[in-house]
């Protein structure tokens, strides 16, 4: 399907016979997430390098959501393919109740960078059993069941996780949703608290955060987990103050602070985490995604001190088959050594300052069906509306395939021109890979730029 040139770039050649089998298999025996199965006609994917992946026509495109933002280092980087045959080579898997190299040393690595009061990582497959593993590590530690969530949040497909999810997925999956409480966080732009100001939604905010807990009993809670930066449901950055006014709730009536990072950590903001950019210092800390860039499903739990303390004479009764894998963690050791080598943080935080945000500002100017935009790092939203004054979105909260043919037609304005869009509801991201050059950024930006005049005739603009 591809040959690599002398200069090293992956060419795509068009492969019909082979695409025609993909796509007969597929709709034959592969069960779809998240969706209708009747309905769906997936893109067979041929291959893919740094920044982009091509389909079967040879046809190539910007891959602007980096997959499911978990492709922080890109498609096929050439050191994580050498890390994993190294590890294949060399041993291909060890039970968890064994001692092994990379993953002590992930693990190491990892308490290293989060430093004080972290000690201890518990490993896991994917961002959902992180999540389901800390909201434990969190009952068992305090002898509390309940645990609080926002609206507007996602933390998993499946068990705890999803009915901690605050978007309309959990709702078909309500029996999972034992002890969960949820609660609104803070939306500047469309402020559940009426506030018209950072500052006031904060101070509103945490005033409403703190009467749910007294509400709920504070000696029944847990936990309160939050997407530092909320994801999927709005890129939403949280205001001055907010998290540091959580930290300071927790404190005060004794409740485990778990901060989600399966999608805003390992470089996304800028940050090794992105708590770290807000002052504050939660009790367990979750990851995936972007730990290995999904080439092996790896998540996990960082652990604070005294919670890890907690369980040296307690069993703690949890485990994985394949916790902790010897090829997903020498992926992740390899992540360390390409962030450092390539100074990718540095580069996130230089492409956000000097591109990206002053670009999305000057559509303001120029896209009246743009609402607001906000973000840090690689790691932005462009929020569309039918009307700057009321605010209304272009498409509704959780709309029907007529509802949403505005944001239909601009991703597939996106799509033809070359660019892989991540949108979701009345908004779109900007979410590439870290390792994104800033050419092939200024590209996918000035696609995206041609295919918002499709939201702004949608509006009669």
């Amino acid at each position: 399907m591809t040959y690599v040139n002398l200069a090293g770039e992956a060419t795509p050649l068009p492969d019909p016979d082979a695409e025609a089998v993909v796509r007969a298999n597929d709709r034959a025996h592969v069960f779809h997430s998240w969706s209708a199965q009747g309905a769906l006609a997936p893109l067979p994917v041929a291959g893919g390098l740094g920044a982009s992946f091509w389909d079967y026509s040879g046809k190539s495109y910007l891959d602007f959501g980096s997959q499911l933002v978990n492709l922080n280092l890109g498609h096929q980087h050439p050191d994580l393919i050498a890390s994993l045959h190294r590890q294949a080579d060399r041993l291909a898997t060890i039970q968890p109740a064994m001692a092994n190299d990379v993953r002590s040393e992930l693990a190491r690595l990892l308490v290293e960078v989060v430093g004080e009061p972290f000690a201890k990582v518990f490993f896991t497959n994917a961002g959902a059993d992180a999540n389901e593993y800390a909201v434990r590590m969190a009952r068992h530690s305090t002898g509390r069941n309940k645990v609080l969530s926002t609206y507007r949040s996602y933390h998993g497909g499946m068990g705890t996780p999803i009915g901690l999810t605050g978007d309309p997925r959990r709702w078909a999956n309500e029996a999972a949703a034992n002890g969960v409480v949820h609660f609104f966080g803070p939306y500047p732009y469309r402020s559940p608290f009426h506030s018209d100001s950072p500052e006031q939604e904060t101070a509103r905010a945490l005033e409403h955060l703190e009467s749910v807990i007294v509400l709920e009993g504070a000696n029944t809670i847990a936990a309160i987990i939050l997407e530092t930066i909320v994801g999927t449901n709005g890129i939403l950055v949280p205001p001055p103050g907010y998290l540091a006014g959580v930290r300071e709730l927790c404190d005060k009536y004794g409740i485990v602070y778990i901060a989600d990072e399966v999608m805003a950590g390992f470089g996304r903001t800028g940050e090794w985490f992105a708590f770290q950019g807000f002052d504050v210092q939660p009790d367990l800390v979750t990851f995936a995604k972007g730990v290995n860039s999904g080439y092996v499903p790896l998540g996990g739990v960082i652990i604070s001190a005294k919670i890890a303390e907690f369980f040296n004479d307690k069993v703690f009764y949890g485990g994985l088959t394949y916790s902790g894998h010897p090829l997903a963690c020498a992926l992740g050791v390899t992540t360390f050594e390409v962030f450092r080598r390539d100074h990718i943080l540095e580069h996130v935080r230089d492409l956000s300052e000097r591109v990206i945000a002053p670009r999305l500002d000057g559509w303001l100017e120029t896209h009246p069906s743009i609402g607001e935009v906000r973000g840090r790092g690689l790691f932005w939203a462009i929020e569309l509306v039918k009307d700057r004054d009321t605010r209304e979105p272009l498409v509704p909260f959780n709309p029907t395939a007529a509802q949403n043919a505005p944001m239909a037609a601009f991703a597939a304005a996106c799509k033809a021109d070359g660019v892989w869009p991540f949108t979701h509801y009345n908004r779109t991201h900007i979410a590439p890979p870290l390792v994104i050059a800033e050419d092939e950024l200024n590209r996918g930006l000035d696609v995206i730029d041609e295919a918002l005049t499709i939201t702004d005739q949608a509006i009669g603009a």
